[in-house]
């Protein structure tokens, strides 16, 4: 993947300002599928059929009344909803009207890897001046989005949603339905945050502890905060950029322009989300309301009721929602560290509101997160199963948890049990550089946990294990092979990487052959979560009822978690990434190499 460190420099971005500062540049950039309900009816809400035009530009951008600059899809941010059917042939015509290389990556799309869109992978990229036809025949429905996999582009408005009706009849009933796209917007320049990043890793970290904290008894005691800087680690370090840098936007809006979805109460109204945030998970609920999960990464899954569920970069969930009461409601994208929230609003009419819940108390990274828990031992009082989270056995094919002595000790309430962060036994092929700050010696699966600061919530969040495939799995043969890929990182230096190389290094890709059953089991040595993504394929959560294990394009990896897939490879070269953006600007990309006949292994 080629990164363009010179992209949307602060000179062009000031001039961008300069220029485009006027009224009419300053005018409502949302697309006609997010205006306010009485607008959106008199604008065509979609672009469809067998050709669509799409202009890449620059454009001012207003965000609760303040201006800054955006990359814009065809004038708007969020870009246009593109809506096709299942079967249906498309060419999308992409005209390049930037000063630089830009593309566009159909995310979650089953595509030929030429018409995937990732420049120095699958195609060149599109040069300033230049029109590139992506053509393909689609072969999937559901909810979808689009993204540049260009330099930093998608952070300052370079996304939109897709969504693709089915061939037959779908199997979620609902009566109306809306589009809720989630991101993070910022007036400061991507370049210069990913600056601050690198010189300082909690530059943005607003919540740090503080001895106010401590005396008043929240947070850590003084025995863990001594022990935690004894191993250099912050356990408020949750986010890398936060409410202090972000506005939090749902449909391009923010929590004081109050996007408004409409309803007749008793409709059964479908919202489907899509997190095109750059850097930050959500916690989403509306408060009074019960969420029907439908949909899974644009795949159908058994209806499960929940109330809360979090959602991480890239991936997308349709929820059925029946509100019975002539009210508002309203739509709350907590941040994962609770700096800050998005807000929107369900209402029976326009121009009604609902109280928007305060942000909740911030979290705090564990034990656990550092990969050195123990089951049926103290964790700091969390009692797991009394939370209704308790930890699942080990998938087949998954290593059980490693506890071995070395050369950095850490000793907390394990029963005196020592552990060693950076031991080489616990990843023998991951090499110990600057970019690997930890092993974590005793990763474990837990796809049954709601997510960081979700564990007590009061209410149920939904885990990767209530979902279950609606349609039987299309492959449903056992895996030939299982390969062991670490996710490495130095939060202090802003490093990241996959088995302790960033691709700048340019290490080998993992190579398959096509057709081949291979178990990928992820092993998450940070302690932050990464939403990883895998182009051009879908993957099997190896959990759950055979045949009908949870099929998804990208998949959370908790801190000190482990998650194995199952996917069939195909033929191509495919990126594989954490969705973080800035995590992949600094080196957690790869590529998976699949082949005709023989592969090389990995």
């Amino acid at each position: 993947m080629r990164i363009s460190r010179g992209a949307l420099d602060r000179r062009r971005f000031l001039r961008s300002l300069a220029i485009l500062g006027g009224g009419a540049a300053l005018a409502d950039l949302l697309p006609a599928w997010a205006l306010p309900a009485r607008a959106a009816e008199r604008s065509p809400a979609a672009l469809s059929g067998e050709d669509i035009h799409l202009k890449i530009g620059h454009a001012t951008l207003s965000v609760d009344g303040r201006a800054s600059h955006a990359v814009t899809i065809n004038g708007t941010v969020p870009g246009p909803l593109i809506r096709l059917k299942e079967g249906q042939t498309v060419r999308l015509h992409v005209s390049n009207g930037l000063e630089e290389e830009t593309s566009i990556h159909w995310h979650g799309l089953l595509v030929p890897f030429e018409m995937d869109g990732v420049p120095g992978v699958s195609f060149p990229g599109i040069k300033p001046g230049e029109t590139f036809v992506y053509e393909f025949k689609v072969k999937q429905s559901g909810t979808f989005w689009y993204h540049s996999h260009s330099g930093l582009q998608e952070q300052v408005g370079h996304y939109g949603p897709m969504i693709i009706d089915p061939a037959g009849e779908d199997p979620a009933a609902f009566d109306r339905e809306h589009v809720v796209v989630l991101s993070d917007h910022t007036r400061v320049h991507p370049h210069q945050i990913f600056r601050r990043l690198k010189q300082q890793s909690g530059a943005f970290n607003f919540q740090r502890q503080t001895i106010a904290g401590l005396l008043k008894g929240k947070d850590q005691t003084l025995a863990e905060r001594l022990e935690w800087g004894r191993m250099l680690m912050d356990p408020t370090d949750i986010s890398d950029v936060t409410g202090a840098a972000y506005t939090f936007l749902i449909n391009g809006r923010g929590p004081s322009d109050n996007w408004t979805g409409l309803f007749t109460p008793g409709e059964r109204v479908r919202l489907r989300f899509i997190n095109a945030a750059a850097q930050s998970v959500f916690n989403v609920r509306i408060p009074g309301l019960k969420l029907t999960m439908v949909a899974a990464d644009g795949q159908h899954v058994r209806p499960v009721e929940v109330d809360e569920f979090q959602i991480g970069n890239a991936e997308t969930y349709d929820v059925i929602v029946q509100p019975v009461e002539d009210k508002a409601f309203t739509i709350v994208s907590e941040s994962v560290d609770r700096s800050g929230l998005g807000r929107a609003t369900l209402a029976p009419r326009p121009g009604m509101s609902a109280e928007v819940p305060p942000v909740r108390q911030r979290p705090l990274a564990n034990m656990r997160d550092m990969g050195m828990d123990m089951s049926g031992m103290d964790h700091g009082g969390m009692d797991h199963a009394a939370m209704g989270h308790a930890m699942p056995a080990a998938e087949p094919g998954m290593a059980p948890p490693r506890a071995r002595g070395g050369d950095v000790m850490a000793k907390g309430d394990m029963g005196g049990m020592d552990m060693s962060m950076r031991n080489p036994d616990n990843a023998p092929h991951v090499p110990l550089g600057p970019g690997v700050q930890m092993l974590s010696p005793m990763a474990v699966d837990r796809r049954a946990e709601p997510g960081q600061g979700l564990e007590s919530v009061g209410h149920r969040v939904l885990v990767y294990r209530d979902l279950v495939a609606l349609e039987p799995n299309p492959d449903q043969r056992a895996p030939e092979r299982s390969i062991e890929i670490h996710l490495t990182g130095n939060m202090e230096r802003f490093m990241w990487g996959f088995d302790g190389r960033k691709f700048s290094d340019r290490p080998p890709p993992y190579s398959f052959r096509h057709g081949e059953r291979v178990r990928v089991v992820l092993v998450n040595d940070t302690m932050m979560a990464h939403p990883i993504h895998l182009h051009g394929h879908y993957f099997e959560l190896a959990f759950g009822p055979v045949g009908r294990m949870p099929r998804k394009h990208t998949v959370i990896v908790l801190p000190g978690g482990r998650v194995a897939f199952d996917f069939t490879a195909e033929t191509g070269d495919w990126a594989f990434h954490c969705h973080m953006l800035y995590h992949m600007h600094a080196g957690m990309f790869q590529v998976f190499s699949v082949r005709d006949g023989q592969g090389e292994g990995a």
